[in-house]
Order: structure tokens, then C-alpha cells, then sequence
């Protein structure tokens, strides 16, 4: 085992500790990132002005106006011929660029039996049975779960409770079919889809990858049809989630009139850490065990029934540093044992892909009047090289609700401090770290299932969706809500006790 020198802090102080103040540099590459995605991607946006332009003006015309029309034209084929084929190329253009709409019929969080519950009492208990660990890794342990924003009924599964604990192969693939199964029937309960009708299936988990795989066991268990398109996505890290979304997303976009399902969830079991170094201990502290299944679909008949349109899904990627690549691996540590890796950079690290998906993300969703504003001060900066921060846009006027990733309470923390966010806001973050922990991947969904159950979801309302993790990746995703969700008729992970939140918890923020 490793020693730990006595003199050094538990949780030493560090300035990497902090994400990077987003105002005092704005990288104008990715500012043109976002306008050049915007153009790309929006094709439509422009011939579809001018086809209801043109429905317009025709709808004034009058019967005596639609004879003359073709009297003029009928004796002139040079003209008529150029006509249709105008209106031929304006509407096959219009067709082929004009994306596929993708819906959220809706989602479904797993939520574990009250057996799997584990205080914080019970979790250095199990920490100090266990023998492996130093008396200083314990109170270094017990110093962070003190402080990393967690409450005291999160879930762990049965394999790392017991004493001793037995993680095994076999315990790993009882705690996935827990999850996946179990978030999956109530979602099928909930939108009555039959599993047959299910041509798309994307499971992501981070950790556990077993053969066969993940997708194969939900597609044996539910018997789903034999050309049905699975992937099953791995190493990918809490972000995953929105990569899987994406990848429905496209997959949508050439495959017509289909259901799309993606399971997002990450595995305990085999990846509790019984070593002695710091960096890979505080994963022990913070991941918790959850899942969520999420039910998409391009068919217009589903418009009516689902919950939100998919707007907007835009991805970072940071792999090509060396120092963002290396912030969060899975290794062994000097004697053998395999555990997750969090460098001292990590903070640095997040807030820099945080600010790159930020600054694509903006000219696709931000009013003109603060997009105004951004380029002149921008400009000023650049052009004229004035003493002047960045404009950070207000990101509220944009969106209703945000759901961020709960990694840990100092991202949310510095998140809300550069954002400008109200603690109204940030209630779904805080509150799915305090009851659920980091459920890695899923936890956007046990943010979107708070903000459902506290009825605050209204017609209209947007929502973002931002998520980090290794590689190191940032993605963001924009929900539009189709219609208001009634607390009263949903059944998620919070319905039960929704009336105890929010709670006060401690502001004490070390990690």
C-alpha cells in the first residue's frame, strides 16, 4: 500500500480547483464555429421564407388573377417550362435539406430498491471494514463526502455494500439488467411502444463492457426484432449521454418513420476503487449507481404525444491535448489495483471544453440583441484593441431551464458564477447530486425528471442540456417542450418525495 505523508492537507488548497473565468478570453474560432454550423445545418431556414413568401402572394390572387395568370402563360412554354422547374428545384431543395424533426416521447429514470440505499455513515463504515484502506485515505474519504454535495440516500449496489464486498463479473451484469431493465419497463409502461417497434438501440456505459454486450443483453431480454441498428457505446465518460442523442439523432435523419432508444447508465460493481491513491478515491466518493431510458422518434404521428423537439446538439471534443486527453483514465495504481484517475487539471480542463461549447453553442440559440452586444464588445477587443472584458451573453434569455451535469458541487458552483445563474436554476443540478449522486451519463435525465415533478414545465420552455467527461469531451443538447407536463400524471424518481425539496444543503465547496 501506498503511505500518505502526514503533513500533507487532505484536501489541498489549488487555483485548478477553479474553472477559468469564462470573461477574460473568448476564442473568436469557435465563435465562427457556431455561425458556420448554423449555416450548414440551416438550409432550410432560408428557402422556407421564401416558399410561404410565395404561398402568400399566391393566396391573394383571386380566380379572375389565376386565369389571366395562365392565359398569359399557357401561350409562352419557354416560361412555363422555367416555372416548374423553378418550383420542382425550390421544393426538392427544400425537401432535402429540411431535417428530419426527432421527439422525446418520453424518458424514464431508474430508481433503486431502498435496500441499495447508502448514507454517509454507512459508507465509511464500509470504507474501514473493508482493511485496504490507510487511516488517513479514511479521513481524507470522510472529508470529502462531508463536502461534495452528495445527501444521505444515495444508492450503491449490493456487491459493494456487502462485508466483505464480492465484486464480480457476475454481480456487474446483475447490477446493469437491474438498471436497464428496470428503467426500460416503466418506460414502456408509460409510452405503450412494444419492444418489436423499436428500430434503433444505443446503450452508452462508460466502465463495464462486457461480451456479449450491453445492447445485445437488452435486445435478448426483450426479444427486439433481428434487423434492428444497436450500438453500444463505451470509454465515452459522463458526456456519453448526449453523444448517444446525437448519434439517434443522425441515425434518425435516414432511417423515416422510426423509434429510437437510447439507455444512458454507468456500472459500480467492478469499478469501486480498493487502492490507496487520492486522485483515483474520490470517484469512490462521488459515482453512484442509477440509469435512464429515453424513448425518441421521428414519426409526425408522434408529435401530439411526445414531450419535447429535439432543437440543437453540439459537440466538443478536447482529445488532441495531451493534458485534456490524460485529466480522467482509468489505470492501475502502484500496486496493481485499477481505479479512476482525477487530475489536479481537471477543473482547468472542464472549463476550457465548458467555454468552447459555450461560445459554438451561442449564435444557434441566443437572441440578436445579445448576440449584438457580444460582437461589439468582441470587436472593441479585437479590432480596435480596447480595454474591455468579453460580453458573456445571458444565457437565461435563451432558455428556461438548465440541467447540468452533476459531476461534483464545485463545477455546479463555478457553472453558476459564470453563467450568472440563480439558484432557482441550478435546483435540478444540486438536487440530483444531493439525492441520487453522480449517476455519471444519466444524470441529466434525473435533472429534466426534477424539473418535470416540480411542474415547473411549461409549452414553449427550452432546455439545455450540457455534459462533460474523459477525453475530454463537452456536449450540449436543446429541448423544446411540446407541451406542459402535469406533475400529477408523470411517474419518475421524484413524484414520491418531491415535496421534500429543495433542501438547504451546506455551501461548503472543496472539490
Amino acid at each position: 500500500m501506498s503511505e500518505t505523508n502526514p503533513n500533507t492537507p487532505l484536501i489541498p488548497p489549488s487555483p485548478s480547483r477553479k474553472l477559468p473565468d469564462f470573461k477574460k478570453s473568448v476564442k473568436l474560432k469557435y465563435v465562427k464555429l457556431g455561425y458556420h454550423y448554423l449555416i450548414t445545418h440551416g438550409m432550410y431556414l432560408f428557402l422556407s421564407p421564401l416558399i410561404v413568401l410565395i404561398a402568400a402572394q399566391l393566396s391573394t390572387f383571386s380566380l379572375q388573377d389565376l386565369h389571366d395568370l395562365w392565359e398569359n402563360l399557357k401561350f409562352n412554354l419557354i416560361s412555363v417550362i422555367l416555372f416548374s422547374a423553378l418550383l420542382v428545384f425550390l421544393s426538392t431543395l427544400y425537401v432535402l435539406s429540411r431535417p428530419r424533426p426527432v421527439y422525446l416521447v418520453d424518458f424514464s429514470c431508474y430508481k433503486p430498491d431502498d435496500a441499495r440505499k447508502c448514507s454517509r455513515q454507512i459508507f465509511m463504515d464500509r470504507s474501514k471494514q473493508i482493511g485496504t484502506f490507510t487511516e488517513e485515505n479514511i479521513e481524507f474519504q470522510k472529508k470529502i463526502i462531508e463536502r461534495s454535495g452528495l445527501g444521505e440516500s444515495t444508492y450503491l449496489p449490493e456487491a459493494v455494500i456487502n462485508v466483505p464486498p464480492n465484486p464480480s463479473m457476475a454481480e456487474a451484469r446483475k447490477e446493469a439488467e437491474m438498471v436497464m431493465f428496470g428503467a426500460l419497463d416503466q418506460l414502456f409502461e408509460k409510452t405503450m411502444v412494444k419492444p418489436k417497434d423499436i428500430g434503433i438501440l444505443i446503450v452508452n456505459c462508460s466502465l463495464f463492457n462486457p461480451t456479449p454486450s450491453l445492447s445485445a443483453m437488452v435486445i435478448n431480454h426483450y426479444k427486439l426484432r433481428g434487423n434492428i441498428i444497436s450500438y453500444n457505446l463505451g470509454g465515452m465518460g459522463c458526456s456519453a449521454g448526449l453523444i448517444s442523442i446525437d448519434l439517434a439523432k443522425n441515425l434518425l435523419q435516414v432511417h423515416p418513420n422510426s423509434y429510437a432508444l437510447v439507455i444512458s447508465m454507468e456500472n459500480i460493481t467492478l469499478n469501486w476503487y480498493f487502492g490507496n491513491e487520492r486522485s483515483m478515491l474520490v470517484s469512490n466518493c462521488l459515482f453512484r449507481m442509477g440509469g435512464a431510458a429515453i424513448l425518441l422518434s421521428n414519426k409526425w404521428s408522434d408529435r401530439r404525444r411526445s414531450k419535447y423537439r429535439l432543437v440543437h446538439t453540439v459537440r466538443t471534443h478536447k482529445g488532441s491535448d495531451d493534458k485534456c486527453f490524460a485529466c480522467v483514465t482509468q489505470k492501475e495504481d502502484s500496486n496493481g489495483k485499477i481505479g479512476v484517475s482525477l487530475s489536479k487539471d481537471l477543473m482547468a480542463v472542464a472549463g476550457d471544453a465548458l467555454k468552447t461549447n459555450i461560445t459554438t453553442l451561442g449564435p444557434l440559440v441566443l437572441p440578436m440583441s445579445e448576440q449584438l452586444l457580444f460582437f461589439a464588445t468582441l470587436v472593441g477587443k479585437k479590432v480596435f484593441k480596447m480595454k474591455v472584458k468579453p460580453y458573456i451573453p445571458d444565457f437565461k434569455l435563451a432558455f428556461e431551464h438548465f440541467c447540468i451535469h452533476a459531476g461534483g458541487r464545485a463545477v455546479l458552483d463555478e457553472l453558476e458564477k459564470n453563467l450568472q445563474l440563480s439558484d432557482w436554476h441550478m435546483e435540478p443540478s444540486r438536487m440530483t447530486l444531493y439525492r441520487f449522486g453522480n449517476t455519471s451519463s444519466s444524470s441529466l435525465w434525473y435533472e429534466l425528471a426534477y424539473t418535470e415533478a416540480k411542474g415547473r414545465v411549461k409549452k414553449g420552455d427550452r432546455t439545455w442540456q450540457i455534459a462533460f467527461g474523459s477525453g475530454f469531451k463537452c456536449n450540449s443538447a436543446i429541448w423544446k417542450a411540446l407541451r406542459t407536463v402535469n406533475p400529477a400524471k408523470e411517474k419518475n424518481p421524484w413524484m414520491d418525495e418531491i415535496h421534500w425539496f429543495p433542501v438547504d444543503v451546506p455551501m461548503v465547496s472543496t472539490l
